[in-house]
């Protein structure tokens, strides 16, 4: 896929938004989103205190985005057993088959965007041969 404009790659976002809150899955905010994609992208451990250094946001807004997506089984936290003040942030097998259906409809809304281009390089084309 070439490089996209500013407004197609609004658009792609767009989409992808529409199709996820027209799902039957959960709606996410957008730091809960940013933590979820965080924990399953990166190597772990994660911690309340990495995540916030990370995303430069507070520690409480964190720990209530996490208590969010415990509710939802997307994550889970733990003490660590190596330093008892700090706490892990695990993945569940509900959040990766959220993040795998989640990035499947990133895919199609790539795909669609990409068909969408196409087209319109075919109508230009036919315009600029029949005249």
């Amino acid at each position: 896929m070439a490089e996209l404009k500013p407004s197609q790659a609004l658009d792609l976002w767009r989409n992808v938004l529409i199709e996820t809150v027209r799902s039957a899955g959960p709606d996410l905010s957008a730091r809960q989103l940013a933590i979820v994609l965080t924990v399953y992208l990166t190597p772990p451990p994660h911690t309340v205190r990495g995540l916030a250094a990370l995303l430069r946001i507070s520690k409480p807004a964190v720990t209530r985005a996490l208590d969010r997506l415990g509710m939802l089984g997307l994550a889970r936290r733990r003490r660590d057993d190596q330093d008892r003040r700090s706490v892990l942030v695990q993945r569940t097998v509900k959040g990766s088959v959220y993040l795998s259906d989640f990035a499947e409809s990133v895919a199609a809304a790539s795909r669609r965007l990409e068909q969408q281009q196409r087209a319109g390089a075919l109508v230009a084309y036919d315009r600029l041969i029949t005249h």
